[in-house]
């Protein structure tokens, strides 16, 4: 078995701007938003990746971002480190900085836009894992890219010994992968509304959206299915899916960015081209932070 990452609820942590055009990373709210999650159980930090809005930061802000974040949280929590690319080269040269930069794993996603075969994916992941030491985590997000990691490529990929999992959003496949790699590859599910059924399956947990101002009602979602508690951990994952569902009522991070600023966490908006999202949609979004009870 490879050694977990984590175990519970990591948060697919949002990057906090200001300025007029979100211009500028507040590093002062980062800093809160650390905090605010190791002290509310988040079991792991993932920065820097779609809920981070990795895609409109240029690289040295991305680096800068990531380094600030693994100094901030000095080792008490893992820090996996978003260093995805559809250029080969490119997640290389991120990922060898993430490494050097203290990153605990790093997560990479399959090539969007130009896409590529399943010999590519094998290709592509294998030369980023074989270019670094720490931990490759997979992110497979077939609605994103329209690309997805096969099965049989997950056999394949997982005899490399520093590919240690993936976020899997194509959870339908869940149990063939697990089938054919054991536990050779670690399934965490990217989905807050699949939490429970991947952990019952088998998954080690979530890297979560609803974490970045829920993360210990989260974690509490994964480790009483962990400990036994199944009846627990349903009724939870339950009550979390009116929120969930308005937390994806259009292109995430715009909700949730709107989410953290109703409950007076001040995170400022996205970078364009994601913008607001529609009044109707704020209003959704407040009558369920206000049902899970998370407006003050």
């Amino acid at each position: 078995m490879k050694k977990l990452i984590f175990e519970g609820a990591g948060v697919a942590l949002v990057t906090p701007f200001k300025g007029e055009f979100s211009e500028q990373v507040d590093y002062d709210k980062l800093d809160e938003l650390i905090e605010f999650q190791i002290d509310n159980k988040c079991d792991c930090i993932v920065i820097c990746a779609t809920t981070g809005e990795a895609a409109t930061m240029p690289d040295e802000e991305h680096l800068a971002v990531a380094e600030h974040t693994v100094k901030a949280v000095h080792g008490r929590i893992p820090v996996v480190v978003g260093t995805g690319s559809n250029d080969t080269v490119h997640a290389i040269k991120l990922s060898k900085r993430a490494e050097k930069m203290g990153a605990d794993a790093i997560l990479t996603v399959t090539p969007y836009y130009n896409k590529t075969s399943q010999e590519g994916l094998y290709r592509h992941f294998s030369a980023i894992a074989k270019s670094i030491d720490i931990p490759v985590l997979l992110y497979n997000v077939p609605s994103r890219t329209n690309l997805n990691i096969d099965p049989a490529t997950y056999e394949r990929l997982c005899e490399i010994p520093n590919i240690n999992g993936v976020k899997e959003c194509n959870m339908g496949q869940m149990l063939e992968v697990k089938r054919r790699c054991g536990d050779e590859i670690n399934i965490y599910t990217g989905d807050d509304d699949q939490a429970f059924y991947s952990t019952v399956c088998g998954g080690h947990g979530v890297i979560s959206v609803l974490a970045n101002f829920a993360p210990e009602y989260v974690h509490d979602i994964v480790m009483s299915i962990k400990e036994g508690n199944i009846e627990k951990g349903l009724g939870m994952q339950i009550n979390a899916l009116p929120i969930v569902k308005a937390l994806f009522c259009e292109v995430n991070p715009m909700p949730v960015k709107e989410a953290m600023n109703l409950v007076g966490m001040n995170v400022g908006k996205c970078r364009m081209p994601l913008c607001d999202i529609s009044s109707d949609h704020r209003e959704l979004l407040r009558k369920e932070l206000a049902k899970f009870g998370a407006l003050k």
